[in-house]
């Protein structure tokens, strides 16, 4: 550990090209908590109190609040060898911020807060369980906020003292990891971001035992043997990885792995890594001492003659190796040289972050990473602080300097440049590091650096930009992997509790990136989350700390969508309330994958026209006139609904075209069938008989009639609805796997794919799963294999129940979910909506 003064520190954050924003990204139990311990011991700055973090590293994980929220801490490494100094840095030491983010796929809304403020991911994978479902998940997320990867491949000492693989097995192993993680990227290359791929022979691949604090790259054994074979270390790092050979008798490498005398050849990663690494494990476990001390001593290692005496087995095994080496020196080694400054990284990254023109003084200060242009700062979350009911307001400055007392443009996610809504002209109260996790004030934080803002929680609900220029726009709002599907209906236990429970809604609203906190008509409270877990989290801390009061709630709940499976059989007509408008309208359902375009963010309302109108023409067969007339996206002006504007040759259009996308908006919010959001539904307008004089043409006259003949082509064209379902990935033995069929097949699921992960005694199953069977499926999963299978779920697409009124279960749910909403158990008729010529 390092003793830094708050005010060394500052010094360091000057230094812009020697800071790493890091992210610590992993699927749940694949070690990453447990390695960032060994992190923390190497290089983490202590202020005040040395043993706070070795108490902080032996509380219980659980307690740590590590799996269920993203924690940062700042580390302070410097480089022994001058010589391996990145280019573009002359001094040894680097500030190095580490986010350690939750590997629960009901919690990857923390890690996509992380990685926006970070420009590189440390990416921790098990060496047995390979690359899971979450792994895939995280890696997409971070390369598409256009984040440089490097991998750790954790746990190898399962492979020494619990699988026992010989050394070529246990190369087969790390390659197929190596490949696996590289296939995830390979399909997201992105131009901008250049190769990310990682490899050993590159130096951004480490592999260890973060539970035993060890792990190496290439480069340490490159190091260890380029004086024995006389070749600089770069190229001995290429020999140690791949179909490379040592010839002992030829005295030199080869690609086959026969001997010029014909006999076999050990691969040269496990002959010069591995080899050594078994034969101190197997020294040790057999208690060979002697043949121990000389390991010792050819390696260079430094131990304690004491340690030696009084430690055995795997405790003197764990001694050894993170003495020959240490985790936290190999990993930070490999960030701070394979990972970028924000230098470099804003560069490519500021097309991604930046809202607004490239070439406005915002983004060209951004792209610089310049302390002295404009400010521009993105706040990812809040972070509750001490004081109950007040949050710090976490983010990252990617240009200028954020000072206490400075006046500042505080713009929310819905602000609109030039507008003065959710816009705020506030003075920042004070700039704040954790350290400790206690708050060090510092006077300001320059551009690069990750910063705490106090004063600031009142404006701004889960996210937002800071800034000192009227020209700005926001930095882009995050896109998460997860959306909040399970809800439930809260309230307080004594009737008096209410206003206290309103009050710890809106605070839980601003302490989770994901979690949505809302009142419905029937005046329930609802809260929602991504899964079963995310929402007993949020409720437990709604009662404990943020409201304070006791609960009672209902049953969890699935939010479903409204979409359509054909086109309208006729042409709806509605009519306005003075009967002088009429309205004709036809629905058609669109495809999924357009469908995920548009809830993605690749094809949006702030498109280009033409642009856009020639991609739906070439992808999904489009008339371009189509295309070119799209009036909104909704609901919200962002869903996967479309209204097209397909008149020809109708006037006044332009004027009553705000009071159609209220309408659509309305409709498409609260569906017909039971209320729920529409999905997939293009809505073409046909024609429009609108009355000459304008007094006529209202809001009042035209947007009811809208919403009504929405709800009329929906009915018309065989409405159905739509449910979400996890794809979910189950790892666990062959005898385990009659049992994890039999959960499937009675909550209505189905296995995709099956495999055995090779060189280990586990199976991954991959199946899909509804949302609405879910719950309670991970204790019935333990229960029916004897507690041995694991499995994770992720939200992967929607599925049809049917269409209701004629499917038996997309009817009974229909049903179901308009008695709990207090509706009439019946949908309404298509008479109610529709007019006669």
């Amino acid at each position: 550990m390092v003793k830094l003064t708050i005010d060394q520190v500052r010094a360091l954050m000057d230094h812009r090209e020697n800071i790493r924003n890091i992210s610590l990204i992993a699927q749940a139990n694949h070690g990453k908590t447990t390695l960032s311990d060994s992190l923390i011991l190497r290089g983490c700055i202590l202020a005040n109190n040395v043993a706070y973090y070795q108490r902080y590293i032996d509380m219980p994980q659980e307690e740590r609040g590590s799996d269920v929220k993203s924690s940062d801490v700042s580390l302070y490494y410097e480089i022994q060898d001058t010589q391996d100094l990145p280019n573009d840095t002359t001094n040894s030491a680097f500030l190095i911020n580490l986010i350690d983010t939750p590997g629960h796929v009901d919690f990857s809304s923390e890690v996509t807060a992380a990685l926006r403020v970070t420009d590189g991911a440390l990416v921790v994978v098990d060496c047995v369980e390979g690359v899971c479902i979450q792994t895939e998940t995280l890696l997409r997320q971070s390369v598409a906020e256009r984040i440089k990867p490097v991998l750790f491949v954790n746990k190898l000492d399962r492979f020494l003292l619990e699988l026992e693989l010989n050394t070529e097995d246990t190369y087969g192993s790390f390659r197929r990891t190596i490949e696996s993680v590289n296939a995830v990227i390979g399909t997201l290359q992105d131009e901008l971001l250049g190769d990310i791929t990682v490899a050993p022979e590159k130096g951004t691949v480490a592999f260890g035992s973060g539970l035993h604090g060890w792990g190496f790259t290439l480069d340490k054994f490159a190091k260890l043997y380029a004086a024995k074979f006389a070749v600089p270390k770069e190229r001995l790092m290429a020999r140690l990885w791949g179909d490379n050979y040592y010839d002992v008798e030829a005295k030199k490498w080869t690609t086959d792995n026969v001997s010029v005398s014909g006999k076999h050849l050990q691969r040269g990663f496990c002959q010069f890594v591995l080899e050594p690494i078994y034969q101190i494990s197997q020294a040790v476990l057999s208690e060979n001492m002697e043949k121990v001390n000389k390991m010792i001593e050819a390696l260079k290692i430094n131990m304690d003659r004491d340690d030696m005496l009084e430690l055995k087995g795997k405790a003197l095994l764990k001694a050894i190796m993170s003495s020959f080496l240490p985790a936290g020196d190999a990993i930070l080694e490999m960030v701070v040289l394979h990972l970028p400054s924000p230098v470099v990284a804003q560069k490519y990254r500021v097309a991604n972050l930046y809202e607004g023109p490239m070439d406005d003084e915002c983004a060209v200060a951004i792209a610089n990473c310049d302390p002295n242009g404009p400010l521009m700062m993105y706040v990812s979350k809040m972070v509750p602080t001490i004081d109950k009911g007040r949050f710090y307001a976490f983010g990252r400055v990617f240009s200028g300097v954020i000072r206490a007392g400075q006046k500042v443009r505080i713009m929310g996610a819905n602000y609109v440049p030039g507008k003065n809504e959710d816009l705020f002209l506030k003075s920042i109260k004070s700039t704040v590091l954790l350290i400790e996790r206690r708050p060090e004030q510092i006077e300001d934080c320059p551009c690069g650096n990750i910063v705490y803002l106090v004063g600031v929680d009142q404006f701004l609900v889960k996210s937002g930009t800071i800034t000192t220029s009227e020209v700005a726009h926001n930095i882009r709002a995050i896109k998460f992997s997860v959306s909040p599907v399970v809800r439930v209906a809260v309230q307080p236990k004594n009737p008096s509790d209410l206003p206290k429970l309103v009050e710890g809604l809106k605070r839980l609203a601003k302490s989770d990136p994901c979690v949505l906190c809302y009142s419905e008509e029937t005046g329930d409270l609802i809260v929602a989350g991504a899964g079963e877990l995310h929402l007993e989290i949020c409720l437990n801390e709604l009662t404990n700390d943020l409201a304070g009061v006791e609960l009672k709630t209902s049953d969890p709940v699935v939010s479903f969508r409204e979409s359509v499976s054909a086109e309208s059989s006729i042409v709806c007509l509605s009519k306005s309330p003075n009967r002088h408008n009429r309205i004709f309208l036809k629905a058609q359902p669109m495809a999924m994958e357009l469908q995920n375009e548009i809830e993605d963010g690749s094809i949006s309302a702030t498109d280009e026209v033409r642009s856009r109108a020639n991609y739906l023409t070439d992808n999904y067969g489009w008339d371009n006139n189509d295309g070119k007339n799209i009036w909104s996206f909704g609901p919200e002006g962002v869903g996967a609904n479309i209204l097209v504007n397909a008149t020809k040759g109708v006037q006044f259009l332009n004027e009553i075209k705000d009071s159609f996308v209220a309408g659509f908006q309305w409709a498409t919010k609260e569906g017909v069938l039971c209320d729920e959001n529409m999905r997939g539904i293009r809505f073409n307008l046909i024609d429009v008989i609108l009355f000459s004089d304008a007094i006529h043409r209202g809001a009042g006259q035209l947007i009811p009639p809208t919403r009504r003949v929405l709800y009329a082509a929906q009915l018309t064209a065989s409405p159905i609805l739509l449910e979400p379902v996890y794809l979910v990935e189950i790892t666990a033995p062959e005898n385990a796997l009659n049992g994890i069929n039999d959960v499937l097949n009675r909550r209505r699921g189905h296995v995709i794919a099956e495999e055995r992960r090779i060189g280990t005694p586990l199976f991954s199953v991959k199946a899909h799963l509804p949302v609405l069977e879910s719950f309670g499926f991970t204790t019935d999963l333990r229960s029916h294999t004897a507690g041995q299978a694991f499995s994770q779920c992720v939200l992967d697409h929607w599925s049809s129940l049917g269409v209701v009124g004629v499917d038996k279960k997309a009817s009974e749910v229909c049903t179901s979910v308009r008695k709990r909403k207090g509706l009439k158990e019946e949908v309404p008729p298509l008479d109610n909506f529709l007019d006669k010529l």
